[in-house]
């Protein structure tokens, strides 16, 4: 099988998830680094690229730089896919023309600012053709794949209820305008966009939620605050949810909450049983039937569902996390790409990854949110 060749934009020095994503695709041996623009800035791209070993010729002082070469390299020498991990504001820039030169994309989150930027880039991936992945890397965790299962086969009975919550405290103090260029680019809504804490994490929870239930919204209650003095977009988000199948939920997404780390947890609740999913727990799964005692599930048990199975690299007991729920998401990504230069369609259980249509439904869901919490109105509806 052979390696697959990437680039990646963004993730140079002092940023924090491009490391991230390189270790996750390193981990299996399938990927391999070989292009890259790695910052904004030309300088600070270059050196970033000549610290992870990147040949002159191809580390670039700029994402146009990387494209045009790649272009006129013979397709045996070209990549295979491009890795975005910038700020926000550059995602769909580098997305359209990398998805216009027909180059599979993988691009983190929150895809891009607006809809209309979401529903542009759908329309070009499917001209061209390309895979294209987004990095909501908790869908990689082997006990959500699990979670996931086991709501699609009636275990918790039907969906009642879900609470999703994401709480951190990082941002409980004005980071911004110092030396944290997290929290700078994350305060600014020219490239953050239009929500902080909601677009940051609770894009995530309302993955979780849709990848696990499969339920749709159709309607949401929205508030969101900003309570550090001058922040300019919201650090805490609190939102009623109601779904299409008459199921309600709850999903709160805060960076202020002192003492929180990275905590995500997932509940739902259904007519005969309950599912529980925390990230700082991730290996285990609580399921809590009507008809019977509370269960533990662990990750890499026998008698887990395939797609868990093939999500877990260790045995039982061996813990697996964050870097691996990422690989995870990236092997999708790539058995996709390989099933599709063999003409054929890739099985399910190898390529399953989050698609553009989910990034698309998160950004509709951050505008829907702002617009709720601006609005007066209790309920804003999704359509």
């Amino acid at each position: 099988m052979r390696t697959l060749r990437y680039a990646m934009v963004g993730g140079g020095r002092d940023a924090f998830i491009g490391a991230v994503h390189r270790k996750a695709m390193a981990l299996d041996g399938q990927m391999a680094l070989v292009a890259g623009a790695l910052s904004s800035d030309p300088d600070k791209a270059r050196a970033s690229g000549q610290d992870l070993g990147l040949p002159a010729a191809r580390n670039h002082g700029s994402w146009q730089e990387l494209l045009s070469d790649e272009l006129k390299r013979p397709e045996d020498e070209r990549i295979d896919f491009v890795s975005i991990v910038t700020p926000n504001h550059v995602h769909f820039p580098v997305a359209r023309a990398f998805a216009e030169a027909g180059i599979h994309v993988v691009c983190d989150k929150p895809l891009v600012h607006t809809s209309a930027q979401a529903q542009e880039l759908t329309s070009v991936a499917a001209k061209s053709g390309i895979v294209f992945g987004v990095t909501y890397n908790y869908t990689g965790y082997p006990m959500v794949r699990e979670a996931r299962h086991m709501v699609r086969q009636g275990a918790i009975g039907e969906i009642r209820k879900v609470i999703v919550e994401y709480n951190q405290g990082w941002l409980a103090t004005r980071l911004e305008g110092g030396n944290n260029k997290q929290a700078d680019w994350r305060t600014d809504p020219a490239r953050s966009g239009a929500a902080g804490a909601i677009g940051d994490i609770g894009s995530h929870a309302e993955n979780l939620v849709a990848t696990v239930t499969g339920l749709e919204l159709e309607s949401l209650c929205a508030d969101l605050t900003a309570f550090i003095p001058g922040r300019r977009l919201d650090d805490d988000g609190n939102l009623l949810l109601r779904f299409t199948n008459g199921a309600r939920g709850v999903l709160i997404a805060s960076q202020i909450e002192v003492g929180c780390e990275n905590d995500l947890r997932l509940r739902v609740f259904g007519s005969s049983g309950t599912l529980d999913w925390r990230q700082e727990e991730p290996n285990q799964l609580l399921h809590s039937p009507m008809d019977g005692p509370r269960r533990i599930l662990t990750r890499g048990s026998p008698w887990l569902c395939p797609s868990t199975q093939r999500a877990s690299r260790l045995p039982a007991g061996h813990p697996e996390a964050f870097i691996e729920a990422f690989a995870n998401v990236y092997l999708g990504v790539a058995a996709d790409i390989r099933a599709r230069a063999d003409g054929c369609a890739a099985d399910p259980l190898d390529a399953d990854y989050p698609r553009l249509e989910d990034g698309a439904r998160g950004v509709r869901f951050i505008e829907k949110v702002v617009q709720s919490a601006r609005s007066e109105q209790k309920w804003t509806l999704m359509g």
